[in-house]
């Protein structure tokens, strides 16, 4: 959706899609990051996902004030057909393709990073690829989540394949857990105030697993919210299944403080 407020038109998503490939084997891949952001936002926000076979995937919906209705899309088409999803859903309910928000894993941006952008190329992502051609243009906001390249930095087919469809370590699940935090926080600020505003708050940002500790008894129990909050432990057990690391502890820096260069 995009607004009008008078000095310039705030883009305000509608439909927020995350990218993945369904079944169990894909589940807590570095290429499902899309459908785990979905699924954190679906359990925040309460909203149901189930099978749509109109629409070719999981699909839940819900009416969030003051932006109104908002929807929630994991494509159950695998990854290099997702485009033929998001176009059922918009085609549907008659949205225009900037009211759509696609969310998927990039590896071009290093682990513990996101980034905005209102319109942009595919690169080597065959998921954004099949929106793109489906959309009918470059012409949509998305959402990328740093995964990092392979570790020995070659970029053959078989060692990227490899480690898109590979799972995190345990120390990159920890940080990652707080990445999804740090997506959810810019998706909900784009939903109140448009994608450029959480662009300019967001965009800057990153996660260091640097201060991660392992979260002491009682920690979350006694209410120490300022070392760990409720809502974080929550998410990051769903996450990782594991109850014993605190991600609030892990520190979210202003990247442009540190004199980091824009990937962009």
């Amino acid at each position: 959706m995009a607004e009008d407020t008078g000095d310039k038109t705030l883009v305000i998503p509608q439909l927020l899609v995350g990218l993945g490939n369904p079944g169990s084997k894909y589940d807590r891949t570095r290429h499902n990051v899309g459908f785990d952001v979905v699924d954190a936002l679906a359990r925040i926000w309460q909203i149901s996902l189930s099978e749509n076979k109109r629409f070719q995937g999981m699909y839940g919906e819900t009416t969030l004030a003051p932006g109104g209705k908002i929807r929630l899309l994991k494509p159950q088409t695998y990854m290099n057909r997702s485009g033929q999803a998001i176009r059922a859903t918009i085609d549907w309910y008659k949205l225009p393709p900037q009211s759509v928000l696609v969310i998927y894993d990039d590896m071009d941006l290093p682990l513990g990073r996101m980034r905005l952008r209102l319109s942009g190329s595919a690169g080597s992502h065959n998921g954004m690829k099949s929106a793109i051609a489906h959309l009918g243009g470059q012409n949509f906001p998305r959402l990328r989540i740093g995964i990092g390249s392979p570790s020995d930095n070659t970029t053959s087919d078989k060692n990227t394949i490899s480690h898109v469809l590979g799972k995190f370590s345990p120390s990159e699940t920890q940080l990652m857990s707080e990445v999804i935090q740090l997506v959810v926080d810019a998706v909900e600020l784009s939903l109140r105030q448009g994608v450029e505003k959480a662009m300019s708050l967001y965009n800057g940002r990153a996660v260091s697993p640097m201060h991660v500790r392992l979260a002491r008894p009682g920690d979350a129990a006694s209410g120490n919210t300022a070392m760990c909050t409720q809502r974080r432990l929550n998410e990051f057990s769903t996450f990782t299944g594991n109850h014993r690391l605190c991600p609030g502890l892990i520190t979210i820096l202003d990247a442009r403080k540190n004199g980091r260069g824009s990937d962009s």
